[in-house]
Parts: C-alpha cells; sequence; structure tokens
C-alpha cells in the first residue's frame, strides 16, 4: 500500500497519546497536519481508521490493527537507516536533534562546530522543544536525539525504549535581588520561608523538582508569580520582585544585576542526552553523541 513512515508514525502516536493535539505537540506537525496525515493513511488503506466519540477521536479495530503493524515497520525501517549509514564508510546524513533554550544557546553552537570539523557530511538540524517534551519528541521518532534535563528530586519517568545519558551536572544557587541578604555567603532555604518566590507552575518537572527541596528542608515556597521563560524570571528578581533557583548555564541567558547566593543544600539538575536505543549503534548518532561527551567534559574542566 501506498503509505509514508510519517502517517504511520502520526498513527502509532495517536495509540500512545490519545489526542490529535498531543500528536501535533509531539511530533511537530500542527494538529491539522496531523489529520492530514492520517487522512492519506485512509485513503491508502481504503479503511476507516479513526472514529470521532464526541469531541475526541478512538481508533476503529482496522486502525488498531494497522497501528501494531506500523510500530514493526518504524522498528525495520530504523534499522534499515542504520544499514544504510554504516555502508556509505563515513559520518554522513542528516541528524534531527531537539533542544530547549538554555541549551540551545550554550551548548549547540560548540557541538555544531565540532561536528562540522570532524565530520562535514553530517548535516545536524535542530528543533527547539519544551524542555519537558524532549523525552515524548525523542519517543515518538520527532527528532533522533534531544538534549533534555533530569531532576534527581524529581526523576523522568524512563521508557525502555530510550537511552538517557548524563552529561554533566548542575548546582542551583539562589538568586536574589541586590543586597538582600546582608553579604551573606550561603543561604538554606529555610531561610526563605517569608521570601516571595518565583518559579516554574508545579506541573513541570523544575517546578517540582524546586518545590520537592524546600518541602524536604521543611518549608512551602510562597510561588507568587508561576513563569516558566527564565530570561523573565531572571528580570523579576533584578526587579526585587522575589527569589528563584538558579544554575551558572541559566545566567548566561541574560545579562541581570541581582546577588547569587549558594544554597547550604544541595539542589541539582543533571543535563542529559536523550536517544531511542535501537538508534544507538547508527554512526550518525554516536558521532554526535561523542561530540556532545567531549563539550560536557570541556565544560567541567573550565568549571573546576
Amino acid at each position: 500500500m501506498d503509505w509514508t513512515s510519517s502517517q504511520l508514525r502520526s498513527l502509532v502516536e495517536l495509540t500512545r497519546r490519545g489526542t490529535i493535539t498531543a500528536v501535533a505537540q509531539a511530533l511537530g506537525y500542527t494538529p491539522g497536519g496531523v489529520s492530514q496525515q492520517i487522512a492519506a493513511l485512509e485513503k491508502a488503506t481504503g479503511m476507516e481508521l479513526l472514529r470521532r466519540v464526541g469531541r475526541r477521536v478512538e481508533l476503529t479495530d482496522a486502525g488498531r490493527t494497522l497501528a501494531l503493524h506500523a510500530e514493526r515497520i518504524l522498528s525495520t525501517e530504523a534499522e534499515a537507516v542504520e544499514a544504510l549509514e554504516r555502508s556509505r564508510g563515513e559520518v554522513s546524513g542528516v541528524l534531527r536533534v531537539g533542544l530547549f533554550a538554555t541549551v540551545a544557546a550554550e551548548v549547540l553552537p560548540l557541538a555544531l562546530r565540532r561536528v562540522h570539523e570532524a565530520h562535514p557530511g553530517l548535516a545536524v538540524h535542530s528543533r527547539d522543544l519544551d524542555v519537558d517534551e524532549v523525552y515524548d519528541a525523542v519517543a515518538s521518532g520527532g527528532v533522533d536525539l534531544a538534549l533534555g534535563l533530569d531532576y534527581p528530586d524529581v526523576p523522568i519517568p524512563r521508557d525502555p525504549a530510550l537511552r538517557v545519558t548524563q552529561l554533566y551536572r548542575e548546582r542551583f544557587s539562589l538568586a536574589v535581588p541586590t543586597g538582600s541578604t546582608d553579604g551573606r555567603e550561603e543561604i538554606s532555604l529555610t531561610d526563605t520561608r517569608d521570601l516571595t518566590w518565583i518559579l516554574p507552575s508545579a506541573d513541570s518537572y523544575y517546578g517540582r523538582a524546586v518545590r520537592t527541596a524546600c518541602r524536604r528542608a521543611g518549608i512551602e515556597p510562597d510561588v507568587q508569580h508561576e513563569v516558566t521563560d527564565t530570561a523573565a524570571t531572571l528580570a523579576l528578581v533584578e526587579a526585587g520582585i522575589g527569589v528563584s533557583t538558579v544554575t551558572d548555564l541559566m545566567l548566561r541567558l541574560r545579562a541581570s544585576h541581582f546577588d547569587v547566593v549558594p544554597l547550604s543544600e544541595t539542589v541539582e539538575r543533571h543535563i542529559v542526552v536523550v536517544f531511542r536505543s535501537s538508534a544507538e549503534r547508527r554512526p550518525t548518532v554516536a558521532a554526535l553523541l561523542d561530540v556532545l561527551r567531549a563539550v560536557a567534559e570541556s565544560r567541567r574542566d573550565t568549571s573546576a
């Protein structure tokens, strides 16, 4: 039958995520684009694969049957891609990489330069992602590899089909309005009991991780401003609105004027690279992994 990998992937993701909107977010399409993929697949098969139930859609029996076989087809396709890459005798081709803002600004430029120098035939196409969508984007095949975050206090659920490799770790400090800590060289989370906090939503991994650390210290942070954007958070701290946790990488996003005080508690985040286990033997993936590890090692040497 005349179908495409993109159409099959859209169908498989629909079985995992349940809505057209969720599939679109995972694959980097618009909801209309996903609907078109499914409609084209129905035309190719000559069968109804979805039915509407109120405001949502569900797979028909034919849709579930095809989705099951589609997973096998996509897995075989991945093996074919690996075999073709190996047959070239050099590292070349296109690799789709997902990343989030702070890594895009600090890690990607150096990594891309090193990739170009070592493997001029390898083209890396990057895609900006919400950091909490990184794992889904890799699992769905929306990207081949992605840079993401993991938090020891709120670990990302592990999918057996994915590999997660830690590149380096960052320890959080506390960003506070200038002069508000009387020159203290260290501060405890317990000392922030009466302070106003600026944090992402508790629905995010970052927001949950900081709240978990605060609760472990015996306090509930008074979060009066829920902000996801790091640059906006730093601007609010600078304006004297409240305090927030920061890392060195976050501080490089925006020139800011406030005090940064080390936390007495250890609160960390880990910069990780995520890829499908089945892709680990692909020469292009292995080459970029080597470069990312080298970049991470150079960062550790610089900060030591």
